[in-house]
């Protein structure tokens, strides 16, 4: 078989992405990119609510995560987050 043959367009994903993005994400772990710690969404800092959302690592300051609405659109940067672990069915911390 070809990798042709086994490509699909991301639509295919929609499924496995549902799983990921409905849990509560306060309970998602993230890891720094700035200090390598890995710590709960819900200890972050947030800061920026009125222009949109900043999460900082409240050990290192680096903004894990950025997301603001423009334009019927909801843009997300987590740039400053190496990996995010969000468990499967109800998420706890």
């Amino acid at each position: 078989m070809q990798t042709e043959d086994m490509r699909l367009d991301g639509n295919a994903a929609g499924g496995t992405l549902a799983d990921v993005f409905v849990p509560e994400m306060t309970a998602a772990r993230l890891t720094c990119s700035g200090c390598g710690i890995t710590r709960p969404m819900g200890t972050l800092l947030e800061y920026g609510q009125t222009m949109g959302l900043i999460l900082r690592c409240p050990g290192c300051n680096t903004a894990m995560l950025r997301m603001v609405r423009a334009r019927g659109c909801l843009r997300i940067d987590v740039s400053g987050t190496s990996f995010i672990a969000v468990n499967e069915g109800v998420a706890t911390v």
